[in-house]
């Protein structure tokens, strides 16, 4: 202490005397006596001044260490036990160091001044000099982990230069119990095979307990890498309970059981499939288990085939690259449509609302809806945008029926009608920041969601009856389905089985693609009802310009990875026609997935659309899309569309390299 005090008292300043007392003798030699007498008595003026200078520093120094020691004190009751320095907060110059600061570090106290980021690699005093006490970040040092504190000291004299003391908490030990216990903490996942009564299906028993018996091994000998417990907890549900530690390696595997239960056929060829939830970070194994929970029904209610994480704050998917397989009941669409009508019967009045720009699938879904509160007698209003819309054709149609005149309102509109009473229903969407007018979401508190398209992460919640399927086609088939056990077929207007039927030709494709025996089951219902196949067709027509402006479109995509078309359109265009551009598309031989993005005041808009392996809601997730395997869209706000082209095709390359 004494010999760093003494530097920075005296730094090398006795040399220069020694130089000036010289100057006088060599003046003196050559018998300039009287300029040798100036300079000797401008040295020993000097020499005095200094020696003020030294005297007021040192007192300073003193008056500062004794406030650093009864700080340190005070701190410790007698002396502080932990490795400590001072460092000049103006430059980070290391002043002083304990012994055993100096032993962690490496510190050698030489002559020449060392900064605190020399000692301590990486290291910064701008939390110190902020006010704050302690470091906001651990350093290791020699495999020992420590946490740095600190205090500020300034002297009364403002021109004298502050201090800050630093002491080193050896936590070591301490982190390693949380380590310990964080790869410790409990996951608890349910693993459930997806088309288990698909499998099992006019098999014998003999079949039944040789595919058991597969589904069984292969669950197990996986399971048996994460040392965990695993139970049979059903015939097609399995709980299994292992720790954090190895969590990492199942998500760098992308969950290879995934894979490797396809393997598995039974005797007609079918493949089985599993879906699996996990919990992380469950406060409890309760917790945890709800975690698991929530997170098996997002694997299914996207399609099943995948593995869902979910902790405190976040959903994380891996897999669901299959397309989904159907396996609906008829028994749950009748639940839901007893429910429903229930719900409709004890509300004051009923708002359905779609997604923004509605198009012929939310406006249909909206329409059949709206039947059901008509076969109950209740108020209802259809929430949506006159003016932004793609399905404009359609809703001036309806709006000519006495029935729905005043019916569809904007969404500020229904915000003066809504009362504590109310039920909103949601159609063709499950996203909160899709919705037309999300406010409405909000403002009330019974919410009833129809949905076909995969959950997303940020999903409506919570809610009151939810008939969510992504195996359907559309959101008008689900509804079409609630009408068959909800109403009679005189309750039913021709112009309503028109609209759900135009909003099944929508998302089909005219029955091309997404259609499986339900689909066409419902389409029959709805011509039975009178919908008109050939009218719904005009629905769907374009004029000169748009069908023009539609092969432009076409002309401007190029291949990517040799089956995959991009249209980038840099002109302004509609929702409606670029997504009738990407079906298009898939017209060309050859291509199997398709992509067409344009821009509109700021917001880059794609519409994907799939006939092979591809999936397209997979491939558009990391964009922050949604929708299904075969038809996605999504919405990039704050970039441009080349930006946007390029997040595309990382996503694409990905998709293919997992």
């Amino acid at each position: 202490m004494n010999r760093k005090l003494g530097r920075l008292l005296n730094p090398g300043v006795w040399v220069y005397f020694v130089f000036m007392f010289g100057f006088v003798v060599v003046t003196a030699l050559f018998e300039h006596y009287l300029l040798a007498v100036i300079e000797l008595v401008l040295t020993g003026l000097l020499f005095a001044g200094y020696m003020v200078y030294r005297t007021n520093r040192r007192r300073e120094l003193e008056a500062f260490a004794h406030k650093l020691t009864d700080e340190m004190t005070t701190v410790s009751g007698a002396r502080l036990p932990f490795p400590s320095a001072i460092v000049r907060l103006s430059d980070g110059v290391v002043v002083h160091t304990s012994d055993r600061f100096a032993a962690i570090t490496g510190y050698r106290d030489t002559m020449i001044q060392r900064r605190v980021e020399d000692v301590i690699p990486d290291f910064s005093l701008d939390w110190l000099i902020s006010g704050k006490s302690e470091a906001p970040h651990e350093i290791t040092l020699n495999k020992r982990c420590y946490r740095i504190h600190g205090t500020a000291l300034k002297a009364d004299d403002p021109k004298s230069t502050a201090l800050g003391v630093l002491y080193l908490s050896d936590l070591t030990e301490l982190y390693q119990v949380r380590d310990e216990y964080i790869r410790s903490r409990p996951v608890v996942s349910i693993i459930l095979v997806d088309n288990y009564d698909e499998l099992t299906r006019n098999l014998s028993e003999g079949a039944i307990s040789a595919m058991n018996a597969g589904i069984n091994n292969a669950i197990t000998e996986w399971a048996e890498g994460y040392h965990g417990l695993l139970r049979r907890l059903e015939k097609n549900r399995f709980l299994l309970v292992f720790e954090k530690r190895d969590l990492k390696e199942a998500m760098d595997s992308k969950f290879s059981i995934l894979e490797q239960m396809h393997k598995i056929t039974n005797p007609s060829g079918l493949a089985a499939s599993i879906s699996i939830g996990l919990g992380v970070d469950g406060a409890t194994f309760e917790e945890a288990y709800s975690f698991a929970s929530l997170s098996i029904e997002m694997a299914l209610s996207r399609g099943g085939d995948q593995a869902v994480v979910k902790d405190r704050l976040n959903f994380q998917f891996f897999g669901g690259r299959a397309k989904e397989t159907e396996h609906r009941s008829k028994v749950r669409s009748r639940v839901v449509a007893n429910s429903l009508m229930e719900l409709i019967g004890q509300s004051s009045s009923v708002f359905i609302m779609g997604h923004k720009n509605a198009d012929l699938d939310a406006f249909g879904a909206a329409v059949g809806v709206a039947c059901l509160c008509r076969k109950k007698n209740k108020p209802f209003y259809i929430v949506l945008d006159v003016n932004q819309n793609a399905a404009s054709k359609l809703i001036r149609e309806v709006c000519r029926h006495p029935e729905y005149r005043g019916t569809i309102i904007s969404g500020q509109d229904a915000l003066v009608h809504c009362d504590n009473k109310s039920t909103l229903i949601v159609v063709d969407t499950n996203r909160p920041d899709q919705l037309e007018f999300r406010p409405l979401l909000e403002s009330i508190s019974r919410v009833c969601v129809i949905d076909h398209h995969r959950r997303a992460a940020d999903y409506i919640t919570p809610v009151v009856v939810n008939l969510h399927e992504p195996y359907a086609s559309s959101a008008a088939e689900l509804v079409t389905e609630l009408l068959e056990y909800a109403v009679e077929k005189d309750d039913v207007l021709e112009i309503e089985a028109k609209s759900l039927l135009a909003g099944i030709f929508l998302d089909t494709k005219s029955f091309h693609v997404r259609t499986g025996e339900r689909t066409f089951e419902a389409a029959a219902y709805l011509r039975q009802l009178g919908a008109d196949t050939v009218e719904v067709k005009k629905l769907l027509q374009n004029n000169l310009e748009d069908a023009k402006e539609k092969c432009e479109i076409i002309q401007c995509a190029r291949t990517y990875r040799d089956e995959i078309a991009i249209a980038v359109w840099e002109k302004k265009t509609s929702r409606v026609l670029a997504a009738q551009a990407a079906d298009e598309l898939l017209n060309i031989s050859g291509i199997t997935a398709s992509f067409v993005m344009y821009e509109d005041d700021g917001t880059v808009y794609i519409s994907a659309r799939s006939i092979g392996q591809a999936n397209v809601q997979v491939i558009l997730e990391p964009l922050g899309g949604g929708g299904n395997t075969a038809t996605a869209g999504a919405q990039v706000k704050d970039k441009n569309i080349r930006e946007v082209l390029v997040d595309l095709k990382v996503s694409i390359d990905q998709y293919f390299a997992e």
